[in-house]
Order: C-alpha cells, then structure tokens, then sequence
C-alpha cells in the first residue's frame, strides 16, 4: 500500500567536499536530523540537493543512504531531473531496485526543447508504465510550465501520478489545481515564500528549500495551520519569508547548506560552479535565522558526525 505523501517533506541537500565528491557522512547526518525535526518525509535528489549535477549512480547511491537512514520511519521520495524519456526510465528503474521509495518527483523535461501536450502525456505514461513508485510531477521549469488543464489530465488518465509539486510563486495555479484535483491526488507547494497561504488553502504538503533549511518550524507552521491556529501561521510567515529573503537566489541550494550548518547540520560545500554564500549573505542569513528559530518547537539537537 503507497504510503501517503503529505505535510512536510524537505528536500535534502547533497553535501559535497571541496572536491566535488559527496560526502556520505554529512548526508547520513541531515538524514538524522531531518527525522529529529519531526519532518513527515524526505526527498534526495530535487533541486535543492542539487540533482541536476548527479549522475545516475550518484543519485541512487545518495537514495540509498538516506533509506538506510530513514528505514521504514516516514516516506522517502527520488528526485528525478533528466532531459529524456529513456533517462527518466533508467533511474526510474534503479529506485525500484532499491526498494522502500516510497514516490518520484520527476521535472518535465526541462532543456531547450519544448514537448507538445502529447509528447508530455507519452512521457509521464511510459514512467508510470515501467514502475509502481508513485510520481509526483515537479511543476517548476520556466519555458515547459505544465498547465492546470494539463495536469489534471495527467493526474486523471495515469493512475500512477500521485500529485502535482507546484512552484514558481504562482498561487493562482496553485489554487486552481486544488480546486479541480481528482480524489485521491496530492497538491503539494513549493512556493516557498507563501506556504502559510499554500496550507491555509488546502495544500497537501510541501516539498521546497524553505522547509530544507528550517524543518523544525516549517512542521511547527503545519501543524499550526491544521489546528486552525491562523494568528499563529500569520506571524509565522512574516518570520519565514523574512528568512526566504535571505537566502532566495541563484545560490539557494548554498545557502540552506549554510543554515543548516548554523543549526549543527553541516552540509558541505556545493558544487562547482555554484559559490557558497557571500559575507553579506551569511550576516543576513544568520540575523533572520535566529528569529525565525524561535518558532522550531522540536527541541532536538542535531547529530551531523
């Protein structure tokens, strides 16, 4: 039985050294302290982590870590970011092997060609053919952003789409999708500097930087917003996009390394060519993440060795 893919699910970084080689014990140590923050689920391999830069073996090896991490605790899901329907398949296929993921997050194709809707449809129907791992869709590319009428149709005509993840900032999407999702399928938001809005509406979940960085008060907002606690959720997206402005940009994956290293997480470095976060930056990032971490009631302390 496909075990449910809602609340909270950050995006783990990669943790890579100086030489561009991951760093399995870092990444063996966020898996950890994402679960003492009380996450929902995990996903390795989004942007995030930085997956457009691993390879095929990479990918399933850093998937394998983190289920060797997570066990059986809470769901674990693959990011898959290829160019090409054959690419999709083959890592598609290496998460099977593994056994215990527990869903997909795959990007249309995301190059500099544009599939028609058909092309789309043959391309999500041939994935969902070749496995049982439930795929969520991973609305984020700017030139080959999915519509609502075409997702539905996606989430309608192939039983093995989950539910969409939808990006970009684009609420109304956002909320037009909730309003037409068939029963049964998932919303879940990226749209990081909204998420209060995103669950206040009815978003299933999230699975975006924002909740990467700050696991522990990205739970605590859920669980604000599920107790109908809006005064609370309210205050807590001032702090959260307080904190987002700070690390939003072409390095993002960077700087949720670096807050996550401030917490006790350390995450490593990116990879080249992406710049680890400026002086300027890390001032701004640790003035508003210490406000911000007033809000983690998780009380955990992290373990990164």
């Amino acid at each position: 039985m496909a075990r449910p893919l809602t609340g909270i699910i950050p995006p783990l970084v990669t943790p890579f050294t100086a030489d561009g080689d991951i760093d399995e014990k870092l990444l063996r140590g966020q898996a950890r302290f994402m679960l003492a923050k009380g996450v929902h689920g995990v996903c390795m391999g989004g942007s995030t982590g930085e997956g457009h830069t691993l390879t095929r073996d990479e990918l399933k090896r850093t998937v394998e870590i983190t289920l060797e991490e997570i066990g059986d605790k809470i769901p674990v899901v693959a990011g898959i970011i290829v160019n090409s329907t054959r690419q999709a398949l083959l890592s598609a296929k290496d998460m099977q092997s593994l056994g215990g993921v527990s869903g997909l997050q795959i990007t249309p194709v995301h190059y500099l060609f544009k599939p028609d809707d058909e092309a789309t449809m043959a391309h999500f129907r041939a994935i969902t053919s070749a496995t049982d791992i439930p795929v969520i869709i991973y609305n984020v590319i700017p030139w080959n952003y999915l519509r609502p009428e075409l997702l539905v149709r996606l989430m309608t005509e192939l039983p093995g789409i989950a539910g969409v993840k939808q990006s970009q900032g684009d609420m109304k999407l956002m909320a037009d999708l909730l309003l037409a999702t068939p029963k049964g399928k998932v919303i879940l938001s990226a749209v990081d500097a909204l998420l209060y809005s995103s669950f206040a509406l009815g978003a299933h979940g999230t699975i975006a930087a924002n909740p990467a960085a700050i696991p522990g008060v990205t739970v605590a907002l859920w669980d604000a917003v599920q107790r109908g606690d809006h005064a609370l959720g309210l205050e807590m997206h001032a702090a959260m996009l307080r904190f987002w402005n700070t690390i939003v940009g072409d390095n993002l994956p960077a700087c949720v390394k670096y807050a996550l290293t401030q917490q006790g997480a350390a995450a490593g470095v990116s990879r080249a060519p992406m710049a680890m976060p400026s002086a300027a930056q890390r001032a701004a990032i640790d003035r508003e993440l210490k406000a911000v971490l007033a809000y983690d009631r998780s009380g955990s302390v992290a373990h990164a060795a």
